[in-house]
């Protein structure tokens, strides 16, 4: 990696966890519960071997990697790497509580970490779109797994197709200005993978084959109420990148704003929650040798 290309990711690196984190933390239940849906069917359909060796890349709190723990069994092996270390002190304390000791949670950048060809399979649910250089963290993706190993992971599809987070910044939009190009960031973004063959372009350069795309629709709660959902869509993605960056202009003019997305989110009510429309692909891929 060059050096303007690694001083991009410690960047990116430094972003989560001196901004993001703590905002993550406050909506962890949403995050992690809240958009799950988009792993609960692969994860439930997978077969994977006892005794297999599995990378979760970008595992945040941990709760993909413990239930792929328990899929691979007392003579697997599991290791969740994230690169916000506060993210996985949760996964840690719940896998101790759950009595696993075939898991194992590193701190660390995938796009550079130092991997031996041991891993079988390697998933990620919603962790490969952060990359400074997605092709080089495919690589490396690539080098962690054995031959033949695998590769699944969730990204979003259009942001157009996913209107829990293309409503609010929409409605942000009518009263903030546009992020400029200086706008610190936590990479590439949510739906820098959305393009199918952009991204399948890119597995194919990084080393792998028999590459498939699913499509995955389905509701996801991004709130427990309308204040709590504005509350997270002002905080994190699209929206809250809009009005983090607009500053004191976006304080001055919370209310009115919290007022049209309290008009636009209640559209989406069911039994008190706010759950709205979101569209992934299931992307699965093996190593090429």
């Amino acid at each position: 990696m060059s050096q303007a290309a690694q001083t991009e990711a410690n960047e990116f690196v430094e972003f989560w966890n001196d901004t993001l984190a703590v905002k993550f933390e406050r909506f962890r239940e949403i995050l992690m519960n809240g958009l799950s849906y988009h792993s609960t069917k692969p994860l439930g359909e997978l077969d994977l071997p006892a005794g297999s060796r599995v990378l979760d890349v970008g595992c945040g709190w941990g709760d993909t990697a413990i239930e792929l723990a328990r899929m691979t069994g007392p003579d697997g092996y599991v290791l969740g790497m994230d690169c916000v270390d506060q993210f996985l002190e949760k996964g840690r304390q719940d896998a101790a509580s759950a009595g696993l000791d075939n898991i194992e949670f590193i701190a660390g950048d995938v796009e550079s970490y130092p991997f031996r060809s041991d891993f079988d399979f390697v998933f990620s649910r919603f962790g490969m779109m952060f990359f400074s250089n997605p092709v080089a963290a495919m690589r490396n993706v690539r080098t962690a797994l054995k031959p033949k190993g695998r590769l699944m992971f969730i990204v979003w599809r259009r942001i157009e197709e996913n209107p829990w987070a293309r409503v609010p910044k929409e409605v942000v939009l009518q009263y903030l200005p546009e992020p400029g190009d200086d706008a610190r960031t936590c990479g590439p973004g949510p739906f820098s993978m959305a393009n199918s063959e952009m991204v399948e372009k890119q597995l194919e350069i990084a080393g792998f084959e028999n590459i498939a795309f699913e499509p995955v629709d389905g509701p996801v709660t991004v709130g427990d109420s309308i204040a709590n959902a504005i509350e997270f869509q002002l905080a994190i993605g699209p929206a809250g990148e809009v009005f983090r960056e607009a500053g004191e202009i976006a304080e001055q003019r919370r209310e009115e704003v919290e007022q049209a997305l309290s008009a636009a989110l209640s559209d989406y009510l069911d039994d008190g929650k706010v759950v709205m429309p979101s569209g992934s692909w299931l992307v699965t891929a093996d190593r090429a040798d």
